[in-house]
């Protein structure tokens, strides 16, 4: 029997349930919290968020940006499954919101929670990662909430 390794999402979830003690001394001020726009770690928050809403746009990918924009992983996972695994759907959204980017430089990924919305007021959420060291930057893994 072959086993799956485990997922960078399922890592990342693990890792994001950990409690994390900041000194007073060292805290930052909300304002200063957001990342400079070139960081020697690889991508900010700030570059990750306008990339994703770049690359969902208000309705999903281009075609452009499903072969150079996405991991290796996510191009052949797409090829063995009938659904959209950059949407988690089978359809096109009405629209699509991009929620805050977190960051863990240790780990080296970013990620996101994005919301699709569809007709009668429905949504639906999942979560996007990026390595922080991708170069183009490039959507790394999704994660369907359901």
């Amino acid at each position: 029997m072959m086993l799956k390794p485990y997922s960078l999402g399922a890592l990342l979830l693990t890792l994001s349930a950990l409690p994390v003690m900041v000194p007073s001394a060292v805290a930052v001020p909300a304002a200063a919290a957001v990342a400079p726009a070139a960081s020697p770690e690889g991508h900010t928050a700030d570059q990750i968020g306008r990339f994703l809403a770049h690359f969902y746009g208000k309705h999903g990918p281009s075609a452009h940006d499903r072969r150079h924009h996405v991991s290796q992983v996510l191009l052949e996972r797409q090829t063995t499954t009938q659904s959209d695994v950059l949407l988690c759907a089978q359809n096109e959204p009405q629209d699509i919101g991009i929620g805050p980017v977190t960051v863990a430089q240790a780990a080296g990924v970013g990620w996101a929670t994005v919301t699709t919305h569809w007709a009668a007021d429905e949504t639906d959420t999942f979560t996007v990662y990026v390595r922080l060291d991708s170069k183009p930057i490039r959507v790394d893994d999704v994660i369907c909430a359901g």
